[in-house]
């Protein structure tokens, strides 16, 4: 479930299909990664999601990968209001990039 970037780099493919940047309440930013060996947490060495200031450094530090598509992902706080009934909400997606097949 994570990968670090250096794991990432010995891939014998470069292809990321998705690239998540997941927004922390707007201060910081993790990276979710889709390809073929599926969905992982980009992480440090020690087991711990690496977290970064801007969507931008994740982006420049993903630059050398071939991405299929970028989206930004802002969960949604409505649901935590006080006085409203629990309720599912979507996050936002806000893409970014995305490549022809």
């Amino acid at each position: 479930m994570r990968i670090t970037f250096e794991e990432l780099r010995a891939l014998p493919s470069s292809t990321i299909s998705l690239l998540e940047i997941l927004s922390l309440e707007g201060q910081k930013y993790m990276a979710r990664i889709h390809g073929d060996f599926g969905m992982k947490v980009l992480s440090d060495g020690s087991n711990v999601t690496r977290l970064f200031a801007s969507a931008w450094q994740i982006q420049d530090l993903l630059g050398a990968f071939d991405i299929r598509e970028t989206q930004v992902v802002h969960p949604s706080a409505y649901h935590e209001m006080v006085g409203m009934e629990p309720a599912h909400i979507e996050p936002m997606r806000i893409r970014v990039q995305r490549q022809s097949s």
